[in-house]
């Protein structure tokens, strides 16, 4: 490879150090090599004392990231599935340690940010979003659960806010992502260049001070009432049956929404966001995502998820269980079951996760 043919490209201007995540064509998707040169660079730059900030783009006009490898995980879960742990394994220490970061790290979440991009962005110190800005976790589409600290971001959203987004996979824009939590600041598409260029001779806070503007009205906050009214119930199906009474249209948009999602994913969705709002420091957190991508490995609806909406694109996938009565108590609590230890025969999950656990201890909240 030439150096601008590298999956990350990473370079410093002044004061800044620059991670340019650098597959335009699959619109920056995440591998397993990139997850590894960015925690390298992380390293070096931690004990730089020439680099006061750190800054994270995306390659090409679409977006920051539109999340992880699927065709890779789709191809790998085939397989056994233990490539794919791997890579969350070390995915998910990315992604708390751009938490726990002690420099600031400067996220331009321009364009579509989504799944794994949404994991390398929205835990930074500085979350810029634009015009532009499409924020997601829209996994229950393809028959898996928001990860990468999803479900502790969108735990903490305003009310019921994060049940919405985790369980309808709906983007946000960039008024929508500031009340949820997921960004801080606002920055026209067209200061980027400038705001960039002033982060090599100038520190960051006083850059963006020149650069924060207001963003253009959203849509989450007029949708509140309902939203907090009809995602507060216990169950998916309790979930559905208010959205389908409510009298505002969007509320019958989302129940639709919902009927087309992998009910496996839905419910594993609703238990891991309440159970994660439980658990404490984004650490423990990832440690119970951890269990669940693993265990979502060895599920039917993660590969056909995948195939519907990537490999074959005909839209129309055959979830099953297909119907949320279907999916009983056990097939969830599956997804949170502790691994058997590793030994001979085990699967590739099997054991310990990610070893974020003990840091989250000994550290304080990142927010």
């Amino acid at each position: 490879m030439t150096g601008t043919d590298e999956p990350v490209l990473l370079t410093i201007q002044g004061r800044a150090a620059h991670i340019t995540l650098n597959r335009p064509r699959a619109l920056n998707a995440l591998t397993h090599t990139m997850v590894e040169r960015i925690d390298e660079a992380l390293t070096v730059w931690e004990h730089d004392p020439t680099v006061e900030t750190v800054v994270l783009t995306g390659a090409g006009e679409r977006g920051l990231c539109a999340g992880g490898d699927i065709r890779a995980i789709y191809e790998d879960a085939k397989a056994g599935g233990s490539a794919s742990a791997a890579f969350w394994r070390d995915e998910y220490r990315l992604n708390a340690r751009i938490a726990r970061y002690p420099k600031p790290y400067v996220a331009l979440m321009d364009g579509i940010v989504m799944g794994g991009g949404v994991g390398v962005s929205a835990h930074g110190s500085v979350r810029i979003v634009t015009g532009r800005s499409r924020v997601a976790m829209p996994e229950t589409g393809i028959g898996f659960v928001p990860d990468v600290g999803g479900t502790y971001l969108l735990g903490l959203a305003p009310g019921e806010l994060g049940t919405h987004l985790a369980l309808t996979g709906t983007p946000v824009g960039a008024a929508d992502a500031l009340l949820c939590g997921l960004a801080d600041h606002f920055v026209p598409a067209d200061l980027l260049p400038r705001l960039l260029a002033d982060l090599a001779t100038t520190g960051v806070w006083d850059v963006m001070e020149r650069y924060v503007r207001q963003p253009p009205p959203g849509v989450l906050a007029e949708q509140r009432a309902w939203i907090d009214t009809c995602y507060r119930a216990d169950t998916v199906e309790e979930i559905i049956s208010r959205l389908r009474a409510h009298p505002d249209p969007e509320a019958a948009r989302a129940a639709e929404t919902l009927t087309e999602r992998s009910p496996t994913a839905l419910k594993v969705t609703l238990a891991a966001l309440r159970r994660a709002r439980r658990l404490g420091p984004l650490e423990r957190v990832l440690e119970q995502e951890y269990r669940v991508s693993c265990a979502a490995l060895s599920s039917h609806d993660l590969t056909e998820g995948i195939r519907a909406q990537v490999i074959d694109k005909d839209r129309a996938p055959k979830w099953s269980p297909d119907t949320l009565a279907d999916v009983t108590d056990a097939d969830v609590d599956r997804f949170f079951t502790p691994p058997e230890p590793p030994g001979p025969g085990t699967a590739p999950c099997s054991g310990s996760g990610p070893g974020l656990a003990p840091l989250a201890s000994a550290q304080e909240e990142p927010w």
